[in-house]
């Protein structure tokens, strides 16, 4: 599975994880010949954060550091893994310039768990 995947399942799939309620938007009732979409309930990324923070006992800045994020993830936080991280994700800085590579890091990351049908608070953004 790739680094991002593991971030993914271990906070979607988190036994914590509720789905977060849906804005209320006026719908077409279904007919008979077309059935209701059902679509993936969306997770609140920063509530199931939150609540591993709070059961971890670490102090962890998870919100700004992908080294903390990762960590209180239980994934491994390593250079190389932080590095295989970047070219998942399609970073085309200097890898070797590692507190930018995390900066960028955390903002995809978040990034991506939005786009994958999470809500993130803008300032995880």
């Amino acid at each position: 599975m790739s680094v991002f995947g593991d971030i993914l399942s271990k906070i979607f799939h988190h036994p914590k994880a509720q789905a977060a309620p849906a804005a209320a938007a006026p719908q077409p009732a279904p007919s008979a010949a077309t059935p209701a979409p059902t679509a993936a309930p969306a997770v609140d990324v920063a509530a199931v954060l939150e609540m591993m923070a709070a059961d971890n006992g670490q102090a962890l800045n998870w919100k700004q550091s992908i080294v903390d994020l990762l960590k209180l993830l239980s994934i491994d936080s390593s250079l190389a893994n932080r590095k295989a991280l970047a070219a998942e994700l399609g970073y085309t800085g200097d890898t070797d310039d590692s507190a930018t590579m995390n900066v960028w890091l955390h903002k995809a990351v978040m990034q991506k768990l939005a786009d994958n049908g999470g809500i993130v608070p803008d300032s995880l953004r």
